[in-house]
């Protein structure tokens, strides 16, 4: 017989297509996530620690691992490391602000240190080989 036969890799198909299904929104792939993301926050407090010398505020405290959310857009669950309480002033360490005297003239500017971005973009590959490495687990629980 020429030709080939496509009977096994269609079943194989339906089942990665059900256990991606199951595996989706699951309780697995967030606790995942949540460990991805406490990763995240530990490079950029890791960064931020190298980068801003001066004490400014609660800026450590500030940084924060969010919760496991549902992306509209996407329709997928995502994850955010992000600055908030008590350090509303982590956007101007992150990208630079004016430096304004007490009759509000411009006296210079303090160029933004970056920790978020350069840990994002540290994270990548380290996030890449994870995902990979929960694939494989999913595939070999669950087939």
């Amino acid at each position: 017989m020429d030709g080939f036969d496509f009977g096994d890799l269609v079943k194989l198909e339906h089942d990665l297509v059900k256990q991606a299904k199951i595996f989706e929104k699951g309780k697995h792939t967030k606790a995942f996530l949540r460990k991805e993301s406490k990763k995240l926050k530990k490079l950029v407090l890791k960064n931020a620690r190298s980068k801003v010398k001066e004490r400014t505020g609660k800026l450590f405290e500030g940084i924060k691992a969010g919760k496991v959310y549902n992306y509209a857009p996407e329709k997928a669950l995502a994850v955010r490391v992000y600055g908030g309480s008590p350090a509303y002033h982590i956007h101007l360490l992150e990208y630079g602000h004016r430096l304004v005297n007490k009759k509000g003239e411009e006296i210079g500017f303090v160029k933004g240190k970056y920790f978020f971005e350069d840990s994002a973009n540290q994270f990548m590959d380290t996030y890449y080989d994870d995902i990979e490495k929960f694939i494989d687990e999913v595939l070999d629980k669950g087939l």
